[in-house]
């Protein structure tokens, strides 16, 4: 086992990997920037070093700045959460050269994955259930004009290095297709350095869901059920639940089945997350593959019984898998609590936080990094708390998350609280009947 862990993260997921690490007797060593100094994992980490000043790329993604922290305090594996480095075969190899245990997939298996083309292609011949669309990337405008009428409108194009919907666009219609184009290679080449476009068929009134998966050293891999993302705005997802409300053992077998056929095709080493859209007939297609743990991992969690950042831990250190898949014991809902204005288009609400209280009671569980008096600053990701409520019913779950959310006080910035309370009012949402389209319609203002 490992005797000492670098995180190379901030915020509410360091704090999460420092508490199993010191549950395991691992010693850990946070780093962090200057606008970070005051955070809880810089506190609570065993040791901590700063690697730069706020700017992401001269601080958490800096690598030569990260592998020299952890040559100097000796640590022997970094462990990189999500986010940040976590995707980065780049940094995943290096970590390798120096002798490092990058605690996540390999750098083969990063680039396979990463690159949504190829990974698509990779899972078509494993056998996976792809979404109809080109062959690897599209050579030409006119080349994406002749598939898309081939295929029928609606048709979607992807950025190959996208993420977060940027270089995504939908075209409804022939005459879209030109400046959907143009636009979506202009958004990709600034976003990601790379320009290039695959095309796919749209599949019509979505769900999102994701089975979560583990695999080890040798061949193994195991799925610990699905989880539902379908409540998303501009492709960001803000709510996610397990079980799914549309899942049946029969659908859930099959996609636990691909996701782990999947993975196996291509040896994958530690946590992951094989995410498909499901549509209204129950069919379901590959869509990516993260190869890192998800910020909503601890739904998983709670309905398991399962820690997946020490199974993460004990993966990279060798230890096998049981192989044993895993069903939900219980129902749980994650809220993303973000410090934006949901009122006025989720604009960012850095600042100071005057005044705190986190809610409580049986079922409850919240991981965050923040506290009265903390500084959100404006260089990262807005997210400051996972609000996860967990019972015996989704029914249960939605009244608890409700009186939950109406207890949670944060004042001195804005947050999605306000939406989360009435996103659990909803007729739709309460229902369970909603697509990736559901916030489309939905009244922000009167929040």
């Amino acid at each position: 086992m490992f005797k000492k862990i670098l995180i190379a993260n901030r915020g509410e997921i360091a704090l999460r990997i420092i508490r199993t690490c010191r549950e395991m007797g691992i010693r850990t060593v946070a780093v962090y920037s200057t606008a970070d100094r005051d955070s809880l994992h810089v506190r609570f980490a065993d040791e901590a070093v700063c690697i730069g000043p706020p700017p992401s790329r001269q601080s958490y993604l800096s690598i030569p700045s990260i592998i020299s922290a952890a040559e100097v305090t000796g640590a022997d594996a970094i462990h990189p959460g999500y986010g940040f480095l976590s995707e980065n075969a780049e940094f995943s190899q290096i970590c390798a050269d120096y002798g490092i245990k990058f605690i996540g997939a390999t750098a083969e298996q990063i680039n396979m994955m990463g690159d949504k083309a190829t990974a698509k292609a990779t899972m078509r011949e494993a056998g996976v259930p792809v979404i109809p669309g080109s062959d690897g990337l599209l050579d030409s405008i006119e080349q994406g004009q002749q598939l898309a009428a081939e295929m029928g409108y609606p048709v979607i194009i992807k950025a190959t290095a996208g993420g977060g919907g940027r270089g995504m666009r939908v075209i409804k219609a022939e005459n879209e297709f030109e400046k959907a184009w143009n636009d979506a290679r202009t958004e990709s080449s600034a976003a990601f350095g790379n320009d290039g476009l695959y095309l796919e068929k749209f599949v019509e009134e979505p769900r999102h869901i994701e089975i979560q998966i583990v695999g080890d050293q040798y061949g193994k891999v195991c799925h610990l059920s699905e989880r539902d993302c379908s409540i998303q705005r501009r492709h960001q997802k803000l709510l996610e639940e397990t079980p799914s409300p549309i899942m049946t053992p029969e659908l859930r077998e099959a996609m636990g089945a691909a996701a782990i056929k999947g993975a196996q095709s291509i040896g994958y080493e530690g946590a992951g997350t094989v995410e498909f859209l499901v549509d209204k007939h129950g069919k379901f297609y590959f869509m990516e593959m993260n190869t890192r743990i998800q910020v909503e991992h601890p739904i998983t969690e709670e309905v398991t019984d399962f820690d997946l950042i020490k199974e993460q831990i004990k993966v990279a250190a060798g230890v096998a898998i049981s192989g044993r898949n895993y069903t939900p014991k219980l129902y749980a809902l994650e809220c993303r609590i973000n410090a934006e204005d949901p009122a006025n288009g989720f604009r960012p609400s850095p600042g100071k936080i005057t005044n705190l209280h986190f809610p409580g009671g049986h079922g409850i569980r919240i991981d965050s990094h923040v506290y009265s008096g903390y500084v959100i600053p404006p260089n990262y990701d807005s997210m400051i708390a996972k609000l996860i409520v967990s019972g015996q019913s989704r029914e249960e779950v939605l009244t608890r998350m409700k009186r939950a959310l109406q207890e949670f006080v944060i004042e001195g910035v804005k947050t999605t609280i306000p939406f989360h309370i009435k996103l659990m009012d909803d007729p739709g949402f309460k229902s369970g009947q909603f697509t990736t389209a559901f916030l489309e319609g939905f009244d922000f203002s009167s929040l």
